[in-house]
C-alpha cells in the first residue's frame, strides 16, 4: 500500500522515537517498587480481568477488524500487535487525569508488560499466520516472511531494560524517581505529537489517499477497547474508579514499542513502511480518543471519587475499620454497595 521507498521517519524521527522510548520506560520503572508486583497479587481478580481484556480481547477484536475490513496483510499484522502490546505508562497518566483508580492502573501495567514478553509473540505468532503466508507468497521472488519472534522477543527485553534502571533509581533516591517519571509521561507526549505533526506535513497526500478502512481500524480499536474494559469491569462488580482504570487500561496500547518492534524486527521496507504507516495513524487517533474518554470519565466520576478520597481520609484520621455514614440516599445507587464509599476494603481500595 505504502511506496516502499518513501522514508516515513527520517534518521532525526528515529532517534527522537530511540530517546523517548528509553526516557518513557525508564520513568516507568521509576514509578514502580517492588510493592507494586506484591499489589498484583492482592488484586488478583481485577489483574485477571485486565489480563483477559488486554491478550484476550484485544488480539481479537484487532484480528476480526482485519477481516472485517479486508486489510492488506502486513497492515493487519501490524493492527493485531499494536492489540498484544500492553498499556505502558501512558495509560497510568490517562487513569490519574480520568479519576481512575491510579495504583491498580500501575499494578496492571506491571503484569501485563512482563507478561508481554511472553504473550505478545505467542498471540502474533497465533493471529497472523494467514497473513505472514500471503506476505510470503508476494515476497516469493524475495524470499520468505515470518514473524520474526526471536527478534520481537529481543526488542521487548531491550525496551524493559531502562525500566529496571528507572525501579534502582526509585531504589535511591524517590525525588529524583519523581523527576524522571513526570518527564517520562510529559515528555512522551512532546514527542508523539511532534512526530505526528511532522510526519503529517511531510506526508499531506498519503494522509489524504490513506482507504478509510484503515482510519476506521485505528480509530476503532482504541474505542472498543475503551467500551469493553468499562462495562466488563462493571459486569464483574468492579467499582467505578476501577473502572476507568480498567476502561484506559484495556483501550490504550504502547505505541512506542509498537514503533520499537517495527524498526527493530520488520526490515523489508514494504512491511515496514505499511506497518509503520498504520502505527502513525494509531497513534494519531488513540490520543484523541483518549483525551475525549478521560475528559468524559473525568466528568463522569466527580461525586464518586470525591466521596473516595472523603472516605480515604476518614481512615486515615480515624483508622481503617471506621465507617463513614452518609444521609440516606445521598450515595446514587451504582456506588452506595461500593466499600471504597464506606469502610475500606483492606488493600483492594488503598492508594499505595
Amino acid at each position: 500500500m505504502i511506496d516502499p521507498d518513501i522514508e516515513l521517519l527520517y534518521a532525526i524521527d528515529k532517534a527522537l522515537l530511540g530517546v523517548m522510548i528509553l526516557v518513557i520506560m525508564f520513568g516507568m520503572g521509576a514509578s514502580l517498587t517492588l510493592n507494586d508486583f506484591k499489589a498484583v497479587g492482592r488484586r488478583p481478580r481485577m489483574i485477571l480481568i485486565g489480563f483477559l481484556s488486554q491478550f484476550g480481547f484485544m488480539p481479537l477484536i484487532a484480528l476480526g477488524l482485519s477481516h472485517l475490513l479486508n486489510l492488506e496483510p502486513a497492515l493487519a499484522i501490524a493492527l493485531i500487535m499494536i492489540g498484544c502490546l500492553p498499556g505502558g505508562t501512558t495509560s497510568n497518566m490517562f487513569a490519574y487525569f480520568a479519576r481512575g483508580h491510579v495504583a491498580l492502573s500501575i499494578s496492571m501495567t506491571t503484569a501485563s508488560t512482563a507478561l508481554a514478553l511472553f504473550m505478545t509473540p505467542v498471540l502474533l505468532n497465533f493471529y497472523t499466520g494467514s497473513y505472514t503466508r500471503a506476505i510470503a507468497e508476494q515476497m516469493a521472488e524475495e524470499g520468505s516472511f515470518f514473524i520474526p519472534t526471536k527478534d520481537i522477543v529481543v526488542s521487548l527485553v531491550l525496551v524493559l531494560v531502562p525500566v529496571l534502571g528507572g525501579m534502582i533509581l526509585r531504589r535511591f533516591s524517590r525525588g529524583w524517581a519523581k523527576v524522571a517519571e513526570d518527564t517520562a509521561g510529559f515528555m512522551g507526549m512532546i514527542v508523539i505529537l511532534f512526530l505526528i505533526a511532522t510526519t503529517l506535513g511531510r506526508h499531506f497526500r498519503l494522509v489524504i489517499s490513506t482507504p478509510w478502512p484503515l482510519y476506521a481500524a485505528t480509530i476503532s480499536l482504541g474505542l472498543i477497547g475503551f467500551l469493553f474494559g468499562y462495562w466488563v469491569s462493571r459486569l464483574f462488580g468492579a467499582h467505578p474508579i476501577q473502572q476507568r482504570a480498567i476502561s484506559l487500561e484495556t483501550g490504550i496500547q504502547n505505541t512506542p514499542v509498537a514503533f520499537a518492534i517495527i524498526l527493530m524486527s520488520f526490515p523489508q521496507p514494504q512491511v515496514q513502511n505499511d506497518m509503520l504507516w498504520l502505527a502513525v495513524m494509531y497513534s494519531i487517533f488513540i490520543v484523541i480518543s483518549s483525551s475525549c474518554i478521560t475528559l468524559w470519565l473525568r466528568k463522569k466520576g466527580q461525586f464518586d471519587w470525591e466521596v473516595y478520597k472523603n472516605t480515604l481520609i476518614h481512615g486515615r484520621l480515624f483508622g481503617e475499620a471506621y465507617v463513614t455514614r452518609y444521609p440516606k440516599a445521598f450515595l446514587p445507587a451504582r456506588i452506595a454497595a461500593d466499600p471504597s464509599q464506606g469502610a475500606l476494603s483492606g488493600e483492594q481500595l488503598r492508594e499505595d
